[in-house]
């Protein structure tokens, strides 16, 4: 599919390997997600060459989809779409609006994605004492795993995390590893939060992949635009032989269980 293709598809829709993936998969013919990944956090500690000099294994042509500053009155959107082809991404999720929409949550969680971890309240970590980014830090995991832990979801020993602003200082992550928490950088960046049409923004995720071949992406799910060109992104991937890898921390040791049952990611 080329990028003008993909460019019209945006405005008409105004908004495990592939032969397993197909098999459990209710659409056929959709990208699917090709293999999940297991990050360890003593092997993977940082993780995203925008941020540091180590990222995940991917082969060429392979990409982790990531999304930060949710839940949102968009991400259901966000949702439909990975849906629709049957993809998996990992959601960074903010703990006041986590914490105000459960629902939300749940349903990320249900659909098979991964939640990860994005602060409280999203502040600069930077312009905070040690001790007040690490509460900030804190709590927003906190009230992600409260949420997860009320629906029955098993709560993995490690965490994923990514800073606000990709704003952090030698403290925190030292802090951070000692703790098995992975930290979170990107590869390539959609820039989302520039206002820019879902046509413009499909062309410049695409060059910037083409020009990778591989790599952990940047978006933002409370970005309308990025809600209106995903469809179109996702299709641009399945048609140019791109491979979506699901990256999931190890299981936890012990299920929760909420209502008499439990469920894992």
């Amino acid at each position: 599919m080329t990028v003008s293709k993909a460019a019209a598809a945006v405005v008409a829709l105004g908004v495990f390997g592939s032969a397993a993936q197909g098999a459990s998969c209710p659409h056929p013919g959709v990208l699917g997600t090709a293999r999940t990944m297991v990050i360890d956090a003593a092997k993977y500690p940082r993780v995203g060459t925008k941020s540091f000099p180590q990222t995940l294994p991917l082969d060429d042509h392979e990409v982790v989809l990531t999304f930060d500053d949710g839940p949102a009155a968009t991400t259901p959107k966000i949702l439909n779409a990975l849906a629709d082809e049957c993809v998996k991404a990992t959601f960074f999720l903010v703990g006041r609006p986590a914490s105000e929409m459960p629902a939300l949550v749940g349903r990320i969680a249900a659909e098979g994605h991964t939640v990860a971890h994005h602060t409280w309240s999203h502040q600069h970590m930077t312009k905070l004492s040690h001790a007040d980014a690490l509460d900030e830090i804190n709590r927003g995991i906190a009230a992600d795993e409260d949420v997860l832990r009320g629906k029955g979801y098993a709560i993995s020993t490690t965490k994923f995390f990514r800073f606000p602003y990709f704003e952090s200082t030698p403290a925190l992550l030292d802090d951070l590893e000692s703790r098995g928490i992975v930290v979170w950088g990107a590869d390539l960046w959609a820039s989302d939060w520039n206002l820019m049409t879902p046509e413009v923004q499909l062309k410049l995720i695409t060059d910037r992949l083409e020009a990778a071949g591989k790599g952990i992406i940047l978006f933002h799910d409370p970005r309308p635009q990025t809600v209106a060109m995903m469809p179109a992104f996702l299709s641009y991937l399945r048609e140019n032989n791109y491979r979506v890898v699901h990256v999931v921390p190890p299981p936890a040791e012990h299920p929760a269980v909420a209502g008499g049952s439990h469920a894992t990611r």
